[in-house]
């Protein structure tokens, strides 16, 4: 993969698991309730409500309240341990 990856779909599944597709085709999905603890911003995605209100916003995924996870590190986590899909 050569610079940053994009995502280009996102979507809540279950708890604070979310499907992701990236611009490479990577797709699958993240565990992301490690973030819960990451401070005030994350904060608010303890509500589930919130949580699947994530939009895609500038190749990564975001929160109304401007909470982002970098799409580096989303494609981390989705290539490096989470669940992948070839279709």
């Amino acid at each position: 993969m050569n610079g940053i990856p994009e995502v280009t779909e996102a979507r809540p599944t279950a708890g604070r698991r979310v499907w992701l597709r990236f611009a490479d085709g990577e797709e699958g999905e993240v565990d992301l309730s490690r973030y819960l603890n990451y401070g005030p911003v994350f904060g608010p995605l303890a509500d589930e409500e919130f949580f699947r209100q994530l939009r895609v916003e500038g190749g990564t995924i975001a929160w109304p309240n401007g909470a982002d996870i970098a799409p580096e590190r989303l494609h981390e986590l989705l290539v490096g341990c989470g669940e992948r899909s070839s279709l």
